[in-house]
């Protein structure tokens, strides 16, 4: 399967599960993959390695996306390898362009909203909803003078269903779905499409000990009877970065099993 063939995309958060799991289905559908972290050097080198095992190219870029100027050298530095000439280890470039960002990175902490700072409110927001705009920002400048590209916001279902804690974390996901309509509209004429994914609980190692109760709702709730996986994630956005979306921008496109679809009375 060769839908992104000759393409390359910026991961960011790729050192974690989803992030990994979004990687790798965009290596295997052919795409040179640069790969973000922050702290998880290692996890995202071998993520990288496996995808070069599998005869792909990747390599490794690391930035506090807190910053804008770190998103801006990131996706610079990612356009750079993309545009150098390519062999098949993670210093050979992607052999292309910089086609496909997909903003993953972000942050899941619990506090509850009477005892939240505004430092908790700026960690949550500034992570997980200003590094898409400025990523977003900087990306698209690129692709906007080579014939456009895709981008595609990693969201929630806590967008729309906060979980108590949460206040900070729904509150900046709903951010990005809205975000990621805006964009849409001002990158469409460029070419650009702009999207969204938001998945339901993801299964993860220790989840299931971590927060028992937690996982128990979810599988009596989904309609498929299992929690997510990342390459379930990975799925939704190689379709939405492929041609098979072509007429497809300004979505959130809903990846939770069917929780969603329960009745709430």
């Amino acid at each position: 399967m060769t839908l992104l063939a000759g393409r390359t995309a910026l991961i960011t958060g790729a050192g974690g599960g989803l992030g990994r799991g979004i990687a790798l289905r965009f290596a295997e559908e052919g795409a040179a993959v640069a790969l973000h972290c922050r702290t998880a050097v290692e996890a995202a080198r071998a993520v990288a390695a496996d995808i070069v095992a599998a005869g792909g190219r990747a390599v490794v870029l690391q930035a506090d996306l807190r910053a804008e100027e770190e998103c801006r050298r990131l996706v610079r530095e990612a356009a750079e390898w993309a545009g150098a000439s390519g062999g098949a280890d993670d210093a050979g470039g992607g052999g292309g362009r910089l086609t496909s960002l997909v903003n993953n990175a972000g942050v899941q902490p619990v506090r509850p909203l009477p005892g939240m700072t505004a430092a908790d409110w700026r960690e949550v927001v500034d992570t997980n909803l200003t590094s898409v705009f400025a990523c977003t920002q900087a990306a698209a400048e690129i692709m906007r003078a080579h014939d456009g590209g895709t981008i595609t916001h990693i969201a929630s279902v806590e967008a729309a269903t906060p979980a108590e804690g949460h206040a900070h974390y729904a509150a900046s996901k709903a951010a990005v779905v809205l975000h990621a309509r805006a964009a849409a509209r001002e990158y469409g004429p460029h070419g650009i499409r702009v999207n969204s994914v938001s998945p339901g609980l993801i299964e993860r190692d220790g989840l299931a000990e971590a927060w028992p109760e937690g996982v128990r709702r979810w599988r009596e709730a989904v309609a498929v009877g299992r929690l997510g996986r990342p390459e379930d994630v990975g799925d939704a956005c190689v379709f939405l970065a492929s041609p098979l979306a072509s007429w497809i921008t300004g979505h959130d496109l809903v990846v939770d099993g069917g929780v969603s679809a329960r009745p709430s009375w």
